[in-house]
């Protein structure tokens, strides 16, 4: 099935252009009154400061952010986009329309800030899983409105994607299979609707659940909520079945309480998949700051 959103460059820019707009609407409004006490004609120079070590993730829509006030100005970029930055690194200059970029400065720092945030908390997770065979997949535990950005974010930092919403995959979970009468009847329906869905996936939470999951044909299985031992003992009872039956094994995902301290563990039992929540939920933003030339704007 071909991809609802495919994240090429253009449509990295439309999407970046349309957060933006509704970014700039909801920070100006009216218009900006301190920004209007600069005479129009003044011209400014910035730059942008990383304060802390970062994968830089957001350059579309600082881009979009300033050319939207600014048609003309100047971007330079000393770090490019899924690069790491060290501590107090100048990462961007900018050349524009004073009031434009005054106007501008925290809708631009807003989304590098949460974009780097989310690109850098999973290239961590991505990291300590390197070489175990296993990915790191975020899940839709994401700000309203801004999925489709931390998403991007997401593969920005070396993680893969889970479905983009509820429309383009099956994820059937307890609460599915509880209304649907179990997991063999709830397959068999998932069947129907296998040509619409980018994958369809099923969620266990014990290894009688699995077995259960695997004889009925589930090809992606979910293992909720299971220690490292327990996992350990489902990746060995996929193989042994997959063999049993001469069919290619099914893809297994770890997903609840994933933590980087213990995400190596699990990485090492052979899963195939990690998703994590935290790579979208629980993110503390980048400290970038902008730093404007003194003196503060420059005639044309």
């Amino acid at each position: 099935m071909t991809p609802l959103f495919d994240f090429s460059a253009d449509a990295i820019r439309a999407l970046a252009r349309d957060d933006v707009a509704r970014a700039l609407a909801e920070d100006i409004g009216s218009g900006d009154l301190t920004a209007g006490l600069i005479q129009t004609d003044r011209r400014a120079r910035a730059r942008v400061l990383v304060r802390e070590p970062a994968v830089l993730c957001g350059a579309p829509w600082v881009e979009a952010a300033v050319r939207a006030l600014d048609p003309q100005a100047r971007l330079t970029w000393h770090v490019q986009e899924g690069e790491s930055c060290v501590a107090n690194q100048v990462v961007l200059d900018i050349e524009g329309q004073a009031q434009a970029l005054l106007s501008v400065e925290r809708t631009a720092l807003n989304f590098l800030q949460m974009l780097s945030a989310v690109a850098s908390k999973t290239a961590l997770y991505v990291a300590m899983v390197r070489g175990t065979g296993a990915r790191i997949v975020d899940t839709r535990k994401t700000l309203p409105g801004l999925r489709l950005a931390q998403k991007y974010a997401v593969r920005t930092g070396g993680g893969l994607n889970h479905r983009i919403g509820l429309f383009d995959a099956v994820l059937i979970k307890e609460n599915h299979i509880a209304a649907a009468g179990g997991i063999a009847p709830v397959l068999a329906r998932a069947a129907t609707v296998a040509a619409q869905a980018s994958f369809i996936e099923i969620e266990v939470e014990t290894l009688e659940q699995l077995k259960e999951a695997l004889n009925a044909g589930a090809a992606m299985v979910l293992l909720d909520n299971m220690d490292a031992l327990m996992v350990q003992e489902a990746v060995r009872l996929n193989e042994a079945m997959s063999a049993a039956k001469g069919v290619g094994r099914a893809v297994l995902e770890i997903s609840g309480g994933v933590m980087l301290e213990s995400v190596r563990a699990l990485a090492q039992t052979g899963v195939d998949r990690i998703s994590v929540g935290a790579l979208t939920k629980d993110v503390k933003a980048i400290d970038f700051s902008v730093r404007f030339e003194s003196p503060l704007c420059l005639k044309p």
